[in-house]
């Protein structure tokens, strides 16, 4: 005799086979290790590292100008 099986848990139980199966298949398409995260995040601070050390800076840096309004304050408002 075989054993009554509800319909629908079969198909429940399906679809979770289903989409475990194609997070599985995700993960391994998309996914990094943890070695791999680690060198890209170092890698990423060595970068950051040299770029500041080596940084050019301007010999007569000149400030903005107030006729902008970037120094002003105001933010358009009336003072009120």
């Amino acid at each position: 005799m075989s054993d009554i099986v509800s319909l629908r848990q079969f198909k429940k139980r399906k679809a979770r086979d289903e989409k475990e199966k194609t997070a599985t298949e995700n993960r391994v398409r998309h996914g990094r290790t943890g070695t791999e995260k680690k060198f890209e995040r170092e890698q990423a601070r060595k970068t950051k590292e040299f770029l500041e050390r080596n940084r050019i800076e301007p010999e007569n840096p000149t400030p903005a100008s107030p006729a902008s309004g970037a120094l002003s304050g105001n933010n358009g408002e009336d003072g009120a």
